[in-house]
């Protein structure tokens, strides 16, 4: 009864321990507040505007790379809404059209929604810095899953955009995905 006893203290410690280092450290403890100061302000209605070029790759559940992509963006705004068109094409020829539909509040909160996204995701935009969750549904072709998604974008000093995301099952890392972003006519 004792070793039984230890066995289970041990493993609700190193539950509690994987817990706190998720909750504290490591890439989703992250909050919007951590940038406030760290300048130049990215801003999504003037960063994610006109033709974009984007290149990234992803990485499956092992940290290998499963899949590299180019894409095509186009971002529009009218004030506070906006819609960012993207076109992937992936290193084994295959394509893949998205839309996102955005709206920044006054407090730099971000509301938005795409077609394979379940609901509606949230974030903020703080000093060089955004952050976006949202629920995302993959094609059927790649399982059908419903992914949780963690998404920062980080505004470097010479306009470039810096992507990173992580995607979870049963909070699970399954994927993450590196990216950059730069207005088209400065490639």
């Amino acid at each position: 009864m004792g070793a039984l006893f230890y066995l289970l203290c041990g493993v609700v410690l190193g539950m509690l321990g994987v817990w706190l280092f998720r909750k504290n450290i490591g890439f989703i403890a992250q909050k919007p507040e951590d940038y406030e100061d760290a300048g130049p302000e990215f801003d999504v209605r003037k960063h994610l505007n006109g033709p974009i070029v984007c290149e990234g790759v992803i990485f499956g559940p092992f940290g290998r790379v499963s899949s590299r992509f180019i894409a095509d963006f186009e971002g529009s705004w009218e004030g506070d809404k906006g819609s960012l068109k993207e076109r992937f094409t992936y290193d084994d020829g295959s394509t893949q059209n998205r839309e996102w539909h955005l709206t920044i509040a006054e407090n730099g909160s971000i509301r938005a929604s795409a077609d394979d996204v379940i609901g509606e995701g949230a974030g903020r935009q703080t000093g060089p810095a955004v952050k976006l969750n949202y629920d995302i549904k993959l094609p059927a072709a790649s399982g059908g899953h419903v992914l949780s998604t963690v998404d920062w974008m980080y505004l470097t000093p010479n306009g470039t955009i810096m992507n990173r995301s992580q995607f979870r099952k049963f909070g699970i890392k399954v994927a993450e995905l590196v990216a950059t972003m730069r207005p088209k006519d400065a490639t």
